[in-house]
């Protein structure tokens, strides 16, 4: 494997982590591996840490995508089959909606904080309007009042997609944690600000939506609903079926194992202090990067960034290969088109279902995004990462002509 002066991730499982694993694994009294009693504790904890009422743990942080939503369309049915979804983003803010059998709408970004370019977020609601995945890119605020206000204004629900952005802020609360939100995701891959290996959390205030959640975490079982009303409801309702085997829609297994738990909670214990290096990292990163040949007025306010984000201020393709090739040379490990890959209407899978359902994408439509999909990349940024790297960085960045 290539070694790299600056790798893009770091893997955050500590030696207090691999402690903790030791403690639980205890060869003399074997404990339950699956979905359990330490799933239950750092669903918990979660809650106490984000300021939500529930939360439920899933395998990963795209399960957690596609769960929120499958969830929505089963207990919202009020006739609207539409989701605004970010062309910037990862492929499961896309392909939970098209796995609903919603159908996905898209817009274009801003170049403030790589959210919704709001005026276009407005033209783009229309009566079929269901929800709004809003996906705060690699630590960056997703949200403006202008955008909640659209939400409020057209009763849409909001899905915050949070999977790189533990920690970020609006306003002083939490993303996660905003009552204008319906639901929250969460990723804990093995690179991000908490850990569990690969693992994800969803969390809502609604008591509803979490307990369906629950069944559809465990292929839609009934028997997995905390409410033992809801539950009796649907046994009585279903009389001809095994109680213990009422499937309510067509689910996943996605249930998270029980060293996910406790990984969770002993990540949890670090989570702000680690978070506190990320952001000053960041805010030192951006303040001392060239404004004249990288967009540097980001709006930061409450970031909790996962990685250095560089975008180009001219779109020029023979300045963004001298960008990638000075890394390169560097060894400092990117990638382009920032979180997942840039646009993801230009992806083969989008392609796929827009000649499916014969919707035709003008390209026109997104500037911003393409921008970002042709000029730009981002640099990892993590607690363990040293200061003197950070500035050989900018070194490297700022002596480029581009």
């Amino acid at each position: 494997m290539e070694e790299f002066y600056i790798p893009l991730m770091s893997n955050n499982i500590e030696k207090d982590d691999i402690l903790a694993l030791r403690e639980f694994l205890d060869p003399d009294n074997i404990p339950r591996l699956t979905n359990g009693a330490k799933n239950r504790e750092f669903e918990a904890a979660w809650n106490e840490w984000l300021g939500t009422r529930y939360s439920v743990l899933v395998n990963s942080g795209s399960s957690a995508n596609i769960l929120t939503v499958m969830a929505l369309r089963e207990l919202k049915k009020d006739g609207r089959n539409s989701v605004i979804v970010p062309g910037l983003g990862w492929v499961s803010d896309v392909s939970s909606v098209i796995h609903a059998r919603l159908k996905p709408q898209f817009c274009d970004i801003n170049l403030s904080n790589l959210s919704y370019d709001v005026e276009q977020l407005e033209k783009t609601i229309t009566e079929d309007t269901k929800a709004i995945m809003a996906v705060s890119v690699l630590g960056i605020n997703c949200y403006t009042d202008k955008m909640l206000a659209l939400c409020k204004k057209h009763n849409l629900f909001l899905i915050g997609d949070h999977c790189e952005s533990h920690g970020t802020t609006f306003k002083g609360k939490k993303l996660g944690s905003l009552s204008e939100e319906f639901a929250s995701n969460f990723s804990f891959f093995m690179a991000h600000h908490a850990t569990t290996i690969c693992g994800g959390m969803i969390s809502t205030n609604n008591e509803e939506f979490y307990d369906y959640l629950r069944s559809y975490r465990s292929h839609s079982m009934v028997r997995e609903m905390d409410s033992l009303e809801r539950k009796n409801r649907i046994i009585n309702e279903n009389p001809e079926l095994n109680k213990d085997f009422i499937f309510l829609a067509p689910g996943y297994n996605m249930r998270a194992t029980e060293i996910a738990g406790v990984l969770g909670l002993n990540q949890l214990k670090k989570l702000d202090r680690n978070n506190e290096v990320r952001k000053k990292n960041f805010a030192h990163f951006i303040k001392n990067l060239d404004p004249n040949k990288y967009i540097t007025s980001l709006d930061i306010e409450g970031q909790c960034n996962y990685a250095f984000i560089i975008i180009l201020k001219k779109p020029s393709f023979e300045s963004r290969d001298a960008l990638e090739k000075a890394l390169r040379e560097a060894k400092i490990e990117h990638r382009r088109g920032s979180s997942g890959g840039g646009n993801q209407t230009l992806q083969v899978y989008c392609k796929q279902y827009f000649k499916d359902n014969n919707i035709i994408i003008n390209q026109d439509d997104f500037p911003n995004l393409n921008h970002i999909h042709h000029f730009s990349c981002y640099v990892g940024n993590y607690a363990s990462l040293e200061q003197e790297k950070i500035d050989n960085l900018l070194k490297i960045l700022n002596s480029l002509d581009v």
